[in-house]
């Protein structure tokens, strides 16, 4: 059976090995839950690719490993962050080209598309099109199998409103600018995004009002996935799947896709898990290794 470890790295770095589609042993993390550290963001590059070296070497425990595959937050093309909205100071960084001077097979991809994969593992479900979104800081969109593209869509466009230019990355209207953390704390000064939501709940106009607009912006976003790609299951991760309200967004979603050939999507709340992303960084990297 191939051992193969999987690693997380976006608000933090996780890693575990991993044989038969299951974590086997400890998972390592960075930042530990009683460090005074605070994740990734403003640590140089360089740094980071040490942190992940660190922690596969860990979880590898002296045991020769046969891949290496890292779900990394960003845009990743052939191993190199093209871009990292959240974590700005990588762009451009060879990530794979580095890591592989140290370990025999390696595969840096999109962590969204980490989550997917460890997704279809998990559910044995391998060999279909698996979508998911990761609503937390940043929203992700990950899909397995692998298909060439960004596949940013966190970054799809769901507002025709100039006024809309909360997203990190300095776009008008996009998802992530109405449903990540950091744009809802850029659109409400004063306020977390947990407070926006119990004050909705509490009957806030402008609160509801908002969280109406969140969901439909989910919505928007799902609906452009199905006319591209067709109906399926969409599954929600992340610390912000907390927050969804099924029920509104699938009439939301049916009041955007009104073909009956497109009809049938459903949502389902995953449970948020590292496992998930490790397992699903791993499953790829071992695939990736037979397709060389």
């Amino acid at each position: 059976m191939a051992k193969i470890i999987g690693v997380l790295a976006s608000e933090r770095i996780v890693a575990g090995l991993v044989e038969g589609n299951r974590v086997t042993g400890r998972v390592h993390v960075y930042p530990e839950p009683d460090s005074d550290a605070e994740g990734l963001q403003g640590v140089p590059a360089v740094e980071i690719a040490e942190l992940i070296r660190r922690l596969i070497g860990l979880a590898a425990g002296g045991t020769k490993v046969d891949a290496v595959g890292v779900g990394f937050a960003g845009i990743i093309r052939e191993g190199r962050v093209e871009e990292s909205p959240n974590l700005q100071q990588v762009k451009g960084f060879r990530l794979q080209e580095i890591l592989a001077t140290l370990f025999e097979r390696v595969l840096v991809l999109n962590d969204a598309d980490a989550m997917a994969a460890g997704i279809a593992a998990m559910q044995g479900k391998l060999e279909s099109l698996i979508r998911v979104w990761t609503l937390g800081d940043g929203i992700g969109y990950g899909r397995h199998p692998h298909a060439e593209g960004v596949w940013e869509g966190g970054h799809m466009v769901v507002s025709l409103d100039p006024k809309e230019r909360y997203c990190g990355c300095g776009g008008v209207g996009h998802l992530e600018g109405i449903m990540g953390n950091a744009g809802m704390r850029r659109r409400f000064l004063d306020m977390e995004p947990d407070e926006v939501f119990a004050e909705a709940k509490a009957g806030d106009q402008r609160c509801a009002e908002f969280v109406k607009r969140w969901h439909r912006a989910l919505a928007a976003a799902t609906a452009t996935s199905i006319h591209l790609e067709g109906p399926g299951k969409f599954y929600l991760t992340g610390h912000n799947a907390r927050f969804i309200d099924i029920e509104r967004l699938n009439i939301d979603l049916q009041d955007m896709v009104r073909m009956s050939s497109l009809q049938g999507s459903l949502f389902e709340i995953v449970p948020t898990s590292d496992e998930i992303a490790i397992v699903g960084a791993a499953v790829s990297a071992d695939r990736a290794r037979f397709s060389l």
